[in-house]
């Protein structure tokens, strides 16, 4: 049994979701994969499902009636590879803006150079994403530095949603108090695990736009963001923030 699991959650993606698994599954270092589609309307799920054949014991689908938001997705999927004994687990958007290539950097950060987690990180050397338009790039950056600011975080991809994790911090935090679900989802994440003192590593990743499926990007999400870094940080000045799992 492979000992890492890529989490990939799906709404609408079956445009990208074949050559993605097949990428992936494809790597020198063995990986599985967990599909949390969200009822994607466009048949994502029944395009995992015959890969399944292919690939029975690498590649796993989890599957949700409806769009119920990136964070409950990769939520699920943190339960679903702790429950199954994963020691490396990632988080890995659909669309290929994530190289599947730099899953062995990330595994390497935690697994040879001793990270609790990594982070792909595009702002850790400068600015590396590819066919952003410069507005987009900069409300990127910008919310980078901003959740910085208010919140202390030693990071300087706050908002990055490529990841591994080892098991041992996702057990570490009470997964069910995790509160958002958009880019705020990966925001607070990260902020719990630097409070317990986790060692965290960015890794250089470049960023590249999908260019195939329609982003999922839209102004709720920005504005979670926004105030949700507000909450956290005054609800942490008060010391309530739940950080410890509960049995």
């Amino acid at each position: 049994m492979a000992d890492g699991l890529v989490i990939i959650p799906t709404y609408n993606e079956i445009e990208n979701i074949e050559k993605l698994v097949r990428n992936t599954l494809a790597l020198q270092r063995h990986f599985h994969i967990l599909v949390v589609d969200d009822g994607s309307p466009d048949g994502t799920d029944k395009k995992v499902k015959g890969l399944q054949e292919e690939f029975p014991t690498a590649l796993f689908l989890l599957q949700r009636p409806h769009k119920m938001g990136l964070g409950t997705a990769y939520i699920a999927g943190f339960n679903w590879a702790i429950d199954k004994g994963y020691d490396y687990i990632f988080e890995m958007d659909a669309d290929f803006s994530h190289n599947p290539n730099d899953l062995i950097r990330l595994y390497n950060a935690c697994y040879k150079d001793g990270a609790d987690v990594a982070i792909g990180s595009r702002y850790v050397t400068g600015v590396n994403v590819v066919n952003w338009p410069m507005g987009r790039v900069l409300l990127s950056w910008g919310a980078s530095k901003y959740v910085r600011l208010i919140t202390g975080l030693p990071i300087h991809d706050t908002t990055a949603g490529f990841m591994c994790y080892k098991r041992e911090v996702l057990e570490s935090l009470n997964l069910k108090k995790i509160r958002f679900v958009g880019y705020a989802f990966q925001i607070e994440m990260k902020y719990k695990v630097h409070i317990k003192d986790w060692k965290i590593k960015e890794v250089p990743v470049v960023f590249t736009d999908r260019t195939k499926g329609q982003s999922k990007m839209s102004s709720g999400i920005i504005s979670e963001a926004v105030f949700g870094v507000l909450k956290l940080r005054i609800k942490h000045l008060f010391r309530s923030l739940d950080l410890w799992r509960k049995y």
